[in-house]
């Protein structure tokens, strides 16, 4: 007998539907899967075995079984077709009814004992799933949660693999799960912001420059480099961020939550991914764990820092192979893994935090310590970073040692949740000022948007071309000082961009021209 059973394969961040066919013939009682599975895959026809003797369910002897996994020349990866395949192979046996098969998709790994696990991608699979029809999925309880984000679509949640079988035999012996994932997340997002303790900006002593560049760089989303000595608090600065960004919407808590379920960083009982990430990882990171692939091509801290903070800190100690693969991701929002087999996009749009020192000692033009860093170790240690990614870096900051009045004092300024008030009404003017096209914040904006709501009078484009020419700068930097501009007038509740906002943008792009 046949059995068609459908599933979902993961491509990136989104999912498709494989078709998992069953066909019992003669044979020496093996089960034979084709279909490019891979060694999980192939290895489950020993998990399905056992999982369904402990149902204690008889396999007929002497029988073969050929499951194809179709489309066949897609590689097949993962233990999330273990529940497929033994549906199929039950359904084939005619121990379960196949009326109600086409209406449901499965996965799940299943252990010896016909137990339910859960397993990566539920989320974009159940995307999947509703998007080709299916009125229902299957799945095991640990990625119950994750499943009823989406609407439109019935949630069954199991813990082994009997439940299914009764299932499939009586539709109404287990009723879905119904989740208002709206809702829910609205309700949890207040009380999460309530709750999370972050860094305050008002603890911070000093560096008014700095608080003020962060500022404009969470109401625009635009990318910045901290430079200054060693201890001057670079790290604690770009720590505090998340605590002034905008919260997430729940679209984009939906797409990173896809993301993380992809990544398998999603908790078993968890729902949405509540905050903005804030992801750091050291300068001694492979290129693979900063863009993503491997073996099995997963997501990387460039993808995993998508709608958050990626900070870099110690920039200039990462391998500039590393750093140029930035490029790409900074200008599309998006990073492409090519692999002979397969090509994968992974979506990857941040805000980029970079850190260092001014020179190998780290005390170039410090008030205090001398710099004994000759001038070709001081230009060689800057070569690490390319001119075309330091191109792309919005804001240059000069962070330096504090004062000691202002070291003995107690901090000042003002705190992050009066900050985070005024980048939300920026952030407010910005979406007012985009109606009718699709939001996006002013670091992002297009040339054409860049042209149509940057426009400047004559005094301030008099400043800015005499800028353009006194520091040498591109028109890659000419258009992000105009939109850094747009942003400081959203700060500043303005309307125009003044000849004051343009000078004060221009500010951001000396520093590194000065090193």
């Amino acid at each position: 007998m046949f059995a068609r059973i459908f599933s979902g394969g993961l491509s990136g961040v989104d999912a498709y539907r494989i078709e998992v066919e069953a066909d019992c013939a003669g044979g020496i009682g093996q089960i034979q899967i084709v279909g490019l599975p891979d060694a999980a895959v192939k290895e489950s026809q020993e998990r399905v075995r056992s999982a369904i003797k402990s149902c204690s369910f008889l396999m007929p002897p002497g029988r073969k079984w050929v499951i194809n996994m179709a489309p066949a020349d897609t590689r097949k990866e993962g233990p999330l077709y273990d529940l497929p395949i033994a549906i199929g192979i039950l359904a084939s046996t005619g121990l379960i009814n196949k009326e109600h098969l086409s209406k449901f998709w499965f996965i799940g790994e299943l252990g010896l004992d016909g137990s339910l696990r859960g397993v990566t991608g539920a989320l974009p699979i159940a995307l999947a799933a509703k998007a080709s029809g299916a009125e229902a999925i299957v799945v095991a309880d640990g990625n119950a949660d994750e499943a009823s984000l989406v609407d439109g679509i019935k949630v069954y949640a199991v813990n082994h693999l009997l439940q299914v079988c009764l299932l499939m035999n009586d539709p109404n012996s287990l009723s879905p799960m119904h989740f208002d994932a709206r809702a829910s997340f609205e309700r949890s997002s207040r009380m999460n912001r309530r709750i999370k303790m972050i860094g305050d900006f008002g603890d911070v002593k000093g560096q008014g420059l700095a608080k003020r560049a962060l500022e404009i760089a969470a109401a625009g989303r635009h990318n910045i480099l901290m430079i200054g000595p060693p201890g001057s608090g670079k790290s604690m600065l770009a720590q505090r961020l998340p605590g002034i960004m905008p919260p997430l919407s729940f679209e984009e808590a939906l797409e990173l939550t896809k993301l993380y379920s992809v990544a398998g960083l999603i908790s078993d009982r968890s729902s949405l991914v509540l905050d903005r990430p804030f992801r750091a990882p050291h300068h001694t990171a492979s290129a693979v764990g900063l863009t993503g692939g491997g073996a099995l091509v997963r997501p990387g801290e460039i993808s995993l820092s998508h709608q958050g903070v990626l900070f870099l800190d110690e920039l200039t100690e990462f391998p500039r192979s590393h750093l140029e693969t930035l490029r790409q991701p900074l200008e599309n929002a998006n990073i492409v893994i090519s692999r002979a087999q397969q090509t994968i996009t992974y979506p990857a749009s941040f805000l980029l935090i970079a850190a260092c020192n001014p020179c190998p000692c780290g005390y170039k033009g410090d008030r205090i310590k001398c710099c004994v860093c000759s001038p070709t170790a001081a230009g060689r240690y800057w070569g690490r970073i390319s001119g075309p990614l330091l191109d792309r870096i919005d804001l240059h900051v000069q962070v330096s040692r504090l004062e000691r009045e202002e070291l003995m004092t107690r901090p000042g300024g003002k705190s992050s949740a009066e900050i985070r008030k005024g980048v939300l009404r920026a952030v407010a003017r910005q979406r007012e000022r985009l109606i009718g096209e699709p939001f996006c914040f002013n670091g992002q904006l297009s040339q054409k948007l860049t042209s149509k709501f940057c426009r400047l009078d004559e005094e301030s484009r008099q400043t800015l071309a005499d800028a353009v020419t006194n520091l040498g700068l591109s028109a890659r930097a000419h258009d992000r000082i105009l939109r850094i501009s747009r942003t400081i007038a959203d700060l500043a509740g303005a309307e125009d961009i003044t000849k004051t906002h343009v000078a004060e943008a221009v500010r951001y792009r000396e520093v590194t021209r000065a090193s």
